[in-house]
C-alpha cells in the first residue's frame, strides 16, 4: 500500500490497478472515498482501461480477430510497480504482459500518477504505445465517495452541482447496460443541479454528455464534499447499486463510452475511442478536491 500526505490529506493507494483505497482529509477529520462493502459494492476507486464499461457479448474485434474483454477492462486487478515516489506524489508503471496480449493485443507502457496538491489530488494517466501499430483505448476512473459524509445527514439531502449551467444529453443504455445509440435531453434543477435519490438509479449509471467538465458533490445541511475536475473527459457517470439504498456514490469520468447493444464493436471505429501512434504517448489528467 502506497500512502501519500500532506497538509490537508492522507491518501492510501493500492499497488494493484492503482486503486485509491482512501482519501482522508485530516483538517476536517473525514473519510471522503467508500471503504467497499460486499452488501452493496466491494469496490472503492477502480481505475478503467483499456475499455470503459461492457461489451456486447463480452468481446471486440480487432482487424477482424475477437477478443474477451471484461467490463472496465483489466487495469483494476492488474499489479503496478512503484517508479517514483515523494511524500506527496507517486507514479506507478503497468506494461503488457503474457495475460494482457492475450486479450488485448498491444505492447503499451501506462503510467498512473498521484499528486497531492493542498486539498486536491490530481490523477494523471499517460499510455505509450510500443507496437508497430496504432493503438486504441479508453481510459476513465470510477471514484465512490461515502454518502452521507456527516452525522445527521441522509443521501437525499446530498446533490451534484455543475459548474455552468447546461443542457447535458442522457446517454440511454439497454437493459445490459450497453448503449442505443440514443441521446435524450436531461434536465437539471436551474440547469446545473441533480438532486440525489435511491431510485436515480434503478436503470443502472447515469452517463451525461454536454456537460460542463466540474461537477461537486454535497448538501445544503452539510459542510462536507468533493469536486471532480474532468477537462479532457467528455462523459461522466453518476452510479450506485441498483435497487438498493446504497450509502455512496460513483462519479465517474470517461473518455468513451461502452458498446451498442447487438454489436461487436470493432475497436479502432468505435466513436470517441482514444488513439496512440506507434512509438507515441497519451496523456489524461483529472483531480478529485475535497472540502
Amino acid at each position: 500500500m502506497v500512502e501519500l500526505n500532506n497538509q490537508y490529506l492522507r491518501v492510501l493507494i493500492s499497488e494493484t490497478g492503482g486503486k485509491m483505497q482512501s482519501i482522508y482529509g485530516k483538517k476536517t477529520d473525514t473519510e471522503y472515498l467508500w471503504q467497499g462493502d460486499p452488501a452493496y459494492w466491494k469496490g472503492t476507486a477502480p481505475n478503467l482501461f483499456p475499455f470503459i464499461g461492457r461489451l456486447f457479448g463480452k468481446r471486440y474485434l480487432l482487424n477482424g480477430k475477437s477478443y474477451d474483454m471484461k467490463i472496465h477492462g483489466f487495469l483494476s486487478s492488474q499489479p503496478m510497480q512503484v517508479l517514483a515516489q515523494e511524500p506527496d506524489s507517486v507514479v506507478l508503471v503497468a506494461e503488457d504482459t503474457e495475460q494482457t496480449m492475450e486479450v488485448y493485443p498491444y505492447r503499451f507502457r501506462l503510467q498512473l500518477s498521484y499528486r497531492l496538491v493542498e486539498k486536491t489530488l490530481h490523477i494523471a494517466f499517460s499510455i505509450q504505445n510500443g507496437s508497430k501499430c496504432t493503438l486504441y483505448f479508453g481510459i476513465g476512473g470510477h471514484p465512490g465517495f461515502r454518502v452521507p459524509m456527516e452525522d445527521g445527514l441522509n443521501f437525499s439531502d446530498y446533490s451534484l452541482s455543475f459548474d455552468a449551467a447546461c443542457e447535458p444529453k442522457l446517454i440511454e443504455f439497454s437493459k445490459d447496460v450497453l448503449c442505443t445509440g440514443v441521446r435524450t435531453p436531461y434536465p437539471l434543477q436551474q440547469g446545473r443541479m441533480l438532486p440525489l435519490k435511491h431510485d436515480l438509479f434503478n436503470q443502472d449509471a447515469i452517463v451525461l454528455a454536454d456537460a460542463p467538465r466540474k461537477v461537486t458533490l454535497s448538501s445544503t445541511k452539510g459542510s462536507r464534499g468533493v469536486c471532480i475536475s474532468y477537462p479532457q473527459m467528455p462523459y461522466i457517470g453518476f452510479w450506485h447499486t441498483p435497487n438498493t439504498d446504497a450509502p455512496f456514490l460513483c462519479i465517474e469520468p470517461w473518455s468513451m463510452l461502452p458498446g451498442r447493444e447487438g454489436v461487436t464493436e470493432e475497436l479502432s471505429g468505435m466513436a470517441d475511442v482514444c488513439s496512440v501512434d506507434p512509438g507515441g504517448q497519451a496523456e489524461n489528467n483529472w483531480s478529485i478536491c475535497v472540502f
